[in-house]
């Protein structure tokens, strides 16, 4: 007898009013700056940004303007993550206005979807005869995929039924498409997203034909050579460029069944949207063997292919994971977009199985490579976060390091990461409480109040989090009557010691502790209250001996923040400065940097250049060190103060 997979419910974002002197900045700069930016963004209003033509490629689609089609063939995604950021956006607070500019925007996405139900406006102005002859490289089921979610999310935040009926269209006409049958394409996508997009629309109809066209495309990846059949009817002709294409099944994730692949390899956002995927299928089915696969992927990614930053992908070359602890500093691609689905596949794990684990990389990933991402003027953006940067290297000739900004664009040709990062920072509600049995998980430590239905007992959590810069954090229960439940809160596994406080009388954690949860359970009353005092004392983290990029050096981090220096506190030659192994290390708070944060500084010293002579190699010459006062910034802070040097790891 196959045992039951037991799935928590995540508590809907719906439920939870946010309330968080950290994050409030950021959710009030999506709501009142980066959404509306974006807008003018993928409108072409914004001077001296590059060219988006996305709202104007549907408008040309739905025969109101007249045209050719500008940008990536997925260009369609822009406007389908800005509407899933603005449904997010509603369903927290009403805007007539915003709301408006975004029907205005279906109406003429509906316009655009053509008889049998296909959207894509790439294929209907530029290649309409070459419809579902490129999955590979043509993202037709991924736009599809980005479309299905912004409808699902709008239909949730407005009960407005036109972009899901849309989408409904279209997952029907994909699925008399893609199949076993007779005259159906018996393939996938070569960018995943279809697969937990079909999940979703599932969840919001009831209809489980899109359930089985997620599993389908599940199971079928990797099992045939689709990529080649398909690449033969049409001549191996590529939509990139004129040459012949070139197939790398690996890059794809299609080089072995979803089952038997062992370890992440290729692009990195397709591996973590699959991993999405493969997860909800094994919630959905009761797929045992599906889930062991998804923890044997989750497991190769964040115990040997993990930046300290929660980034994931260390080349650029296929934006893509390499092998097993390749993790260059300087050269690292860490795509924001990668980490967003490290998020999306962490939050699916602990749905699976509530382990602290899956919730402290989820917490490493948004503290850091997350919100670094975007720049505090919520205007500027990175696609790639690199560890160490040095200008100098950006600029000039060596084109191993054209991928790295020292400073953050206005905008991107290819703009996935800034719509995505939008659309989780206004559904970061969805990611902090979730429910199993009759316990209530508190993953994450964001302050506000949360309701919960638990076995016809209506509870309220007020959480209030002192974090990143103190270790405190509270929840106080409000009940109509004394109800017997358990609260499980997470123990991040930065803290090295913990003490919890129920109405004031310490708990012994060791009785209570299971999977990185202290789990309280008891008969609650109204206005009890845990409080969490958690260790925020400085790490020098190190790294595996495996990774080469990191031998001999160190990087600080405190609670969940990993610090860096930049050129602006400690000027240049980042790479002369060593701090000390026995350097005291003392707490400064920055009023100035990022709406105030804490920085750490210590005496450190650098290598005298002048103690150097003009040879470029030379024997028995030793530089001379001196003193220097080093500062160490939160990470996801730095490139706000002008172009400069930065590193996260420091020769001790």
């Amino acid at each position: 007898m196959v045992a039951t997979i037991n799935p928590s419910k995540f508590v809907s974002m719906k439920q939870v009013e946010l309330n968080d002197p950290f994050w409030n900045q950021y959710t009030q700069l999506v709501r009142d700056v980066v959404v509306p930016y974006q807008w003018e963004a993928i409108n072409d209003r914004v001077e001296g940004a590059e060219k988006s033509h996305a709202v104007q490629n549907f408008k040309i689609a739905a025969g109101l303007a007249e045209g050719e089609f500008y940008g990536f063939v997925f260009q369609d995604t822009d406007v389908a993550k800005w509407l899933e950021a603005v449904a997010y956006l509603l369903m927290k607070q009403p805007n007539a206005e915003l709301e408006a500019i975004a029907d205005e925007m279906i109406d003429i996405i509906e316009k655009a979807q053509e008889p049998d139900g296909y959207l894509n406006t790439y294929f209907t102005i530029k290649a309409p005869d070459e419809k579902w002859t490129n999955l590979t490289e043509a993202h037709e089921l991924y736009t599809a995929g980005h479309m299905i979610e912004a409808a699902v999310a709008y239909y949730d935040a407005t009960g407005k039924t036109k972009l899901l009926d849309i989408v409904c269209r279209l997952a029907d006409h994909i699925a008399e498409v893609f199949g076993d049958g007779p005259g159906q394409i018996q393939g996938y996508d070569g960018h995943q997203e279809i697969e937990l997009a079909l999940v979703k629309l599932y969840h919001a109809t009831n209809n489980e034909s899109y359930l089985n066209l997620s599993k389908y495309f599940i199971d079928k990846r990797g099992t045939n050579k689709f990529f080649e059949e398909e690449a033969e009817k049409r001549g191996w002709t590529s939509i990139w460029h004129k040459g012949r294409i070139h197939i790398d099944h690996s890059y794809f994730q299609a080089h072995k069944p979803v089952r038997e692949q062992s370890e992440a390899i290729g692009h990195a956002v397709r591996v973590v949207y699959m991993l999405s995927g493969m997860i909800d299928i094994a919630r959905e089915t009761n797929d045992k063997t599906l889930l062991d696969a998804s923890r044997t992927l989750w497991n190769n990614i964040v115990s040997k292919q993990m930046y300290i930053t929660g980034g994931i992908g260390s080349m650029v070359h296929g934006e893509a994971f390499s092998f097993d602890y390749d993790l260059p500093n300087d050269t690292v691609y860490a795509e924001t977009c990668a980490s967003i689905g490290l998020i999306f596949s962490a939050q699916r794990m602990l749905q699976l199985e509530p382990h602290a684990h899956y919730a402290d990389v989820m917490e490493r990933a948004l503290y850091n490579t997350v919100i670094s991402g975007m720049a505090l003027d919520g205007k500027h953006f990175f696609y790639v976060n690199p560890l160490e940067v040095f200008p100098s290297q950006c600029h000039r000739k060596n084109h191993n390091y054209n991928h790295i900004k020292p400073v953050r664009p206005e905008w991107y040709g290819c703009a996935c990461c800034p719509p995505n990062l939008a659309r989780l920072l206004s559904s970061l509600g969805d990611y902090l409480y979730s429910v199993r049995d009759n316990t209530i998980y508190s993953h994450l430590f964001i302050g506000g109040k949360t309701k919960v239905e638990l076995n016809g007992a209506s509870v309220e959590i007020t959480q209030t989090s002192e974090l990143p810069w103190k270790g405190n954090v509270s929840y106080e229960i409000q009940l109509d009557a004394a109800a017997r439940f358990g609260i499980a809160v997470r123990i991040p596994s930065w803290s090295e010691q913990a003490k919890i406080l129920v109405n004031g009388k310490e708990i012994e954690l060791a009785a209570i502790m299971k999977d990185g949860y202290a789990v309280i359970d008891r008969e609650w009353s109204n206005g009890d209250t845990i409080k969490l005092e958690l260790d925020l004392s400085i790490k020098r983290m190190k790294s595996h001996p495996s990774i080469r990029a990191n031998a001999g050096k160190v990087a600080l981090q405190r609670g969940p923040i990993v610090y860096c220096m930049e050129e602006a506190d400690n000027g240049a030659n980042l790479q002369h400065v060593r701090l000390p192994k026995d350097a005291a290390l003392e707490l400064k708070f920055n009023e100035q940097l990022a709406g105030g944060v804490v920085t750490i500084e210590a005496d450190g010293v650098i290598e005298d250049l002048e103690t150097w002579n003009d040879d470029l190699y030379a024997a028995n010459v030793e530089l001379q060190q001196k003193p220097k006062k080093l500062t160490f910034i939160p990470y996801y802070t730095w490139a706000n103060r002008g172009e400069g040097e930065m590193m996260v790891w420091v020769k001790e």
